[in-house]
């Protein structure tokens, strides 16, 4: 790329706007009445490089358009994949695309079909955050280099097309005059009012806030960080978001642990409110009945020791604990809340019936998870479950079942007995029993239901909390520092016959030119005015 020579002798980068030495403006097309002084006329890459893929790529990724319509895109899908709940976060006896299109209809199977339901961990959706980082990055380097290259060059004095271009700008002739006095109460004033003097061969830069300039790149570093945070979550071991459904009496190990740790639920309670409690919650029980007052899961914490592959591991007890509803069994970084529960069907127990005398023969208890082929009466009676369908219903005539989670148990029986050695088949649900072959004469009488609770708890560990706490306070540092100070600027440049005074602000002109006003009081210098107010 050809560079840029000025006249004052210093070679400027292409694109370069104004000189970085003198401040004279190279291009002399620009009729702008005013210079745009936010990247102080320097020289861009994603301006002056644009032949190749990787400068179109950089020019892409460098645009602020393109930065905020990926992060109001993000946003967007972020709040759709919030409208149903996550794929990790139900439990599913059924494929997931099954569940989405049979539960929520049309919309859920649009919604499966498009990813919605693992949005938080599909590659799409890391990939669109991955290119909000690429974006801020190339974004900042592109601006914030240039623009530290040209604040640290900067120069006192400077060329009068740069100061007259200036929004706060006035001169005068100072032909035969002493302005002396008045520079030097000037000086006196602005090293009160906190600027930084520079002086060269006469001319003065006063400057103050220059570190407000670096606010939103200090922006795009804590941005950057809290990508990179939420990025790491897709990392194996950096974060859990688990669900684990416990009967009572079951041991289980705790998704997300790889198999070190595993939980024992003993017992899950419910505890109610009752008049005694208080005054108060008598009068809300009258009018609406039941409240709960506390979910609980009982619970035993084991450590597994290390074992081969495929051999059971062997279990030391690390503590017992009560889970409540936001006091977590907590350990090596996991949290396990009390989130919900359920309560199914655990067993059915059965009576063998002779119908016109209803004399029992025996009874047969089925365990609704691990039913038997056969059950034996003695004396010559016994009943062999044929089908057993745990979440019952008919789909076209034929008995089928939904799920695998016995809902509405249905049974299909032979009944042998001495007087029907070659037995009877009965089909037996709740509330309905169906002789497909005739008439019977014995039958399976419903005696009795046993019911488990089983506790929905949520395993959770976020190793990236810290990451994204430390993004999120370099944030709010870049806010402050570029929201509560501002980059001030001010240059005086006497020759001999012209005095010229020109003032910049990033932000709050208002306060700026009340500020020069107090400095110019008194003094012989002209007032400056804001040249903006021209056009």
């Amino acid at each position: 790329m050809k560079q840029i020579k000025c006249e004052c002798g210093h070679v400027n980068p292409h694109g370069t706007i104004i000189c970085e030495s003198c401040g004279k403006v190279l291009d002399e097309k620009n009729e702008q009445p005013l210079l745009d002084m936010r990247y102080e006329g320097t020289a861009r890459r994603s301006q002056t490089y644009k032949r190749t893929v990787i400068d179109k790529i950089w020019n892409f990724f460098s645009s602020v358009k393109v930065g905020v319509a990926l992060i109001v895109i993000t946003l967007v899908v972020s709040a759709i994949g919030t409208i149903l709940p996550q794929e990790k976060h139900i439990s599913l006896s059924v494929p997931a695309e099954t569940f989405y299109a049979e539960t929520y209809g049309t919309f859920g199977k649009i919604y499966y079909a498009l990813g919605f339901h693992d949005l938080y961990g599909s590659l799409w959706y890391v990939l669109l955050i991955a290119s909000i980082g690429v974006s801020l990055v190339i974004c900042s380097l592109d601006r914030a280099v240039p623009l530290y290259r040209a604040l640290k060059k900067q120069k006192a004095n400077k060329h009068e097309s740069f100061l007259k271009r200036q929004r706060l700008f006035a001169e005068m002739d100072v032909h035969n005059s002493d302005m002396t006095h008045s520079v030097k109460l000037f000086k006196e004033r602005l090293i009160k009012k906190r600027y930084r003097i520079v002086e060269e061969d006469g001319n003065i830069l006063a400057e103050k806030g220059r570190f407000s300039r670096w606010g939103p790149y200090v922006n795009h570093i804590g941005l950057i960080i809290v990508l990179i945070g939420i990025m790491f979550r897709a990392v194996p071991g950096f974060y859990v978001d688990e669900w684990l459904m416990i009967k009572e009496g079951e041991t289980k190990a705790i998704p997300g642990t790889e198999k070190q740790y595993y939980l024992t639920n003993h017992q899950f309670i419910i505890e109610t409110y009752d008049e005694t409690d208080n005054a108060v919650f008598k009068e809300v029980l009258e009018e609406n009945g039941t409240i709960v007052k506390n979910y609980q899961s009982n619970v035993t914490l084991y450590k597994a020791s290390h074992s081969i592959p495929g051999e059971e591991a062997e279990l030391t007890k690390m503590k017992d604990y009560e889970i409540r509803v936001n006091e977590p069994l907590t350990f090596d970084g996991f949290y396990i809340y009390q989130m919900t529960y359920k309560n199914e069907m655990k067993s059915m127990t059965f009576a063998l019936t002779k119908k016109e005398t209803n004399e029992i023969f025996g009874y047969v208890t089925i365990d609704l998870e691990n039913p038997q082929r056969e059950y034996d009466l003695e004396n010559g009676y016994r009943v062999e479950l044929l089908s057993y369908f745990p979440d019952f219903e008919f789909t076209n005539g034929t008995p089928t079942t939904k799920s695998p989670n016995p809902n509405n148990p249905a049974f299909a029986f032979k009944m042998i007995t001495p007087e029907n050695p070659e037995g009877e088949t009965s089909f037996t649900s709740i509330q309905q029993t169906i002789e497909p072959f005739g008439d019977n004469e014995y039958k399976m009488t419903f005696q009795k239901v046993e019911t488990i609770f089983y506790s929905g708890l949520s395993v959770k560990k976020d190793s990236t909390l810290w990451i994204i706490a430390i993004g999120g306070v370099i944030f709010l540092i870049g806010v402050t520092q570029g929201s509560f100070w501002f980059h001030r600027r001010i240059w005086l440049k006497v020759t001999d016959r012209h005095l010229y005074i020109a003032g910049h602000t990033n932000k709050n002109w208002f306060s700026f030119q009340r500020e020069m006003k107090e400095l110019i009081q008194g003094t012989a210098l002209p007032q400056p005015i804001d040249q903006s107010k021209k056009t």
